[in-house]
């Protein structure tokens, strides 16, 4: 069993960021689902990362500094979705709402719900607030509010690669960001679910939804919460698999129009030209009977579109933009 202990001492705070050694590493993994395979050689290069997700009081200072409203805060505009009933047009987000029984797990509409007034101010619909939530991460953000944000703050979203390889906190082909055991000695490490998803929660990490963003050890980097508690957005598009022995997958220029966009559409649903971009990190509603997605390699597609209670973020800065 391995478990990181010692913070790496290559390792330094600058600015309040983590300054990362660059390396090589095997990103993504061949023994869970399809899209984390093949395992392959990636380098990336030295960058800086958030020590932690960004807060709801990080966030509240650019939305005060900038005016910004977010995409859950403005009514779609019904050309974007074909077919949609008018009454179904309002500002919302997708907000958890456990249902009182076992529910299909293939039927995300059992605990997923459309709530009007739902977004990062009001993260469980229009009645509640944030006002004990300064440290927890912000969620009900969009891949553009994320984006925002990064602008506002002198830096950029992180590729994939360097989210999992900042996640892997130096060590080399484990299953956790600690580790090969999911719960050393029954410690919780990370904020995800414990019972059967969706509807029986023990808590027996202590939370029921979000946590503090310190609230669990860091990794062997020094890095905070890149496993469970919130899905981070990353700068690359969606594809259904990785790309075997690509040379280098870092420091992508962002292209918001461009690259393989086209592919991080969803085949399933080819009436929906909503592009996709890679959530990295599970949530606290990752289950061992459901989205086993509280690992490093672990990625999930997410619509730039969309925003949820258990989708956040966290920045990055290449050594070569300081």
């Amino acid at each position: 069993m391995k478990i990181s202990a010692a913070i790496d001492p290559q390792v330094s705070v600058v600015d309040g960021m983590l300054r990362i050694p660059g390396g090589t590493f095997r990103m993504g993994s061949d023994r869970h689902y399809p899209e984390e395979a093949p395992t392959h050689r990636v380098t990336v290069d030295e960058f800086f990362i958030d020590r932690t997700p960004v807060t709801n009081r990080q966030f509240r200072e650019f939305v005060r500094a900038t005016g910004h409203i977010t995409f859950a805060e403005i009514p779609p505009d019904p050309k974007d979705y074909p077919g949609a009933l008018p009454h179904m047009i309002y500002a919302g987000s997708l907000t958890f709402s456990p249902p009182a029984k076992a529910v299909n797990l293939h039927d995300w509409s059992q605990w997923w719900q459309f709530m009007k007034g739902a977004d990062w101010q009001h993260p469980y619909g229009p009645k509640s607030d944030i006002n004990e939530l300064d440290n927890h991460p912000v969620v009900h953000v969009a891949y553009s509010d994320a984006l925002a944000y990064a602008r506002w703050a002198g830096k950029d979203l992180p590729t994939e690669a360097e989210w999992e390889f900042a996640a892997r906190g130096g060590l080399s082909e484990v299953e956790y960001a600690w580790g090969d055991e999911f719960a050393p000695g029954g410690q919780h490490l990370a904020n995800t679910w414990q019972g059967e998803f969706p509807s029986q929660n023990l808590r027996a990490d202590g939370f029921e939804r979000t946590s503090p963003v310190t609230a669990f050890p860091p990794n062997g980097y020094g890095v905070y919460d890149m496993i469970g508690n919130v899905w981070e957005w990353t700068s690359d598009w969606y594809s259904q698999q990785h790309e075997a022995d690509a040379p280098k997958a870092c420091c992508i220029p962002e292209n918001p129009r461009g690259g393989r966009e086209a592919e991080s559409l969803d085949p399933r649903q080819p009436q929906i030209r909503i592009p996709r971009k890679v959530l990295k990190g599970g949530s606290h509603l990752c289950a061992p009977n459901y989205c086993r997605r509280y690992r490093p390699a672990a990625r999930h597609a997410e619509a730039i579109d969309s925003s949820t209670s258990h989708v956040g973020f966290r920045c990055v800065k290449r050594v070569r933009d300081r």
